[in-house]
């Protein structure tokens, strides 16, 4: 039986995983766009209001958890019964159970469930998109790019991309994965535990509501061990830096009522920012400690034809790719316009397939070092090229909302 805490509280330090991803063959990054890492179910729109905030709970001296009366009762408003939810009431994705709302985030921790087994059988969702029409034609987009053949990170990851990492969830289609990279906290220099990736990554948008049992592993499979390796790995070598859960996740509003998991529409607001908290104790320290190192967000939002040369990091799952290691895309970034009305893409030439959504594009920012920029969001059916939204105000506001709830803890 598993142990279970809301993901608000302080934990120990938790199961990480070996992993090798079986992806379905028939894999899609879209015909018209598909985002390439998401499921969903029906459900109606929403609002995108303001989260409210919540304390984190507490452990006694014997490591038992003690759960604060109002997060209690937050979970109890959403009909959430700790034990049954523990026991597998999370999989129950009914649309009138399924939490919609931005405030309405609940991530509850269940100890050990994110184990080796379970990581290694979570999959880029490969679902195929019919033919559609070329979002190019409207708005301003330059020429579609050649594939540039994706390069894999040299190990150890650690010190060669320290703020990369993937992200695990739970979706109505099964276990689901995402990259993701570590980004630096305005109101914890240092001390970061905030991570970045998609919006698609951590809910279903306009048909959908929240992902469950979220959780970044930095650095998965540091050491670049091919697939076979992986399964006898230990959980220390797939995931030396452990796993954290998000005890609080934001995307964006036009995402919550415009996204899903096909074509181009919410794909320029399709980013999300986890404010995260180890399964197992890090000896207080925080992510960006624990991995060393953590990236600036530029929102400058620069002509993209000014932008020289942009550095796109994933773990792209679907084939030819396994989800085990680390790639890596550089190139000149191009614009790509879904819609007349929404800000231009950025778009590069990269053969990553699926898996890679949410990594981290990073350029020379406004301050004159590197920074993220973007990070991946849409592809075509070839997998020649990625795309990935501008950040802007909206972006922003994400960010500093989720910097802001956690600010003096």
């Amino acid at each position: 039986m598993r142990s279970i805490r809301p993901s608000s509280a302080p934990g120990r330090r938790g199961a990480a995983a070996r992993a090798g991803f079986p992806v379905p063959a028939a894999v899609a990054l879209a015909a018209a766009l598909l985002l390439t890492a998401t499921a969903c179910q029906s459900q109606g729109p929403g609002t995108g209001r303001e989260p409210t905030a919540s304390a984190p709970a507490a452990e006694d001296g014997h490591g038992a958890v003690r759960i604060p009366d109002h997060i209690r009762d937050k979970l109890a408003e959403h009909g959430i019964d700790l034990g049954e939810w523990r026991e597998g009431a999370w999989r129950n994705w009914d649309k009138d159970d399924w939490l919609r709302e931005a405030q309405d985030f609940v991530n509850p921790i269940i100890e050990d469930l994110w184990d080796p087994d379970r990581m290694r059988d979570a999959e880029e969702p490969g679902r195929e998109v019919g033919a559609g029409g070329r979002f190019g034609d409207r708005g301003v987009s330059d020429p579609e790019p050649a594939p540039v053949r994706a390069r894999p990170v040299p190990p150890a990851y650690h010190e060669n991309a320290a703020t990369a990492g993937k992200v695990f969830f739970d979706s109505p289609a099964g276990s689901k994965v995402c990259s993701a990279t570590v980004v630096r906290d305005p109101a914890r220099p240092g001390r970061s535990n905030l991570v970045w990736t998609a919006g698609h990554c951590v809910h279903a948008g306009r048909k959908g509501g929240w992902y469950r049992n979220i959780a970044f592993v930095p650095s998965y499979n540091d050491a670049a061990r091919p697939a076979a390796e992986v399964r006898d790995a230990t959980e220390e070598e797939i995931a030396p830096y452990g796993v954290w859960w998000g005890d609080w996740v934001k995307t964006s509003a036009r995402w919550i009522e415009q996204g899903g998991p096909t074509g181009g529409q919410g794909a320029p607001y399709d980013f999300a920012v986890l404010h995260v908290t180890p399964e197992e104790g890090a000896g207080g320290r925080s992510l960006e400690e624990t991995v060393g190192a953590a990236l600036p967000v530029d929102f400058a939002v620069p002509d993209v034809r000014r932008v020289r040369t942009v550095t796109v990091t994933g773990y792209p799952a679907a084939p030819p790719y396994d989800g085990q290691t680390l790639y890596r895309c550089q190139g000149r970034p191009g614009r790509l316009s879904v819609s007349a009305s929404d800000p231009a893409m950025y778009r590069i030439g990269c053969t990553m397939t699926g898996g890679s959504s949410g990594g981290g594009w990073v350029a020379t920012g406004s301050g004159g070092r590197p920074a993220l920029v973007s990070n991946t969001s849409v592809g075509p059916v070839a997998a020649g090229w990625l795309a990935g939204p501008r950040l802007g105000e909206e972006a922003e506001e994400v960010y500093r909302a989720v910097s802001e709830k956690f600010a003096g803890r």
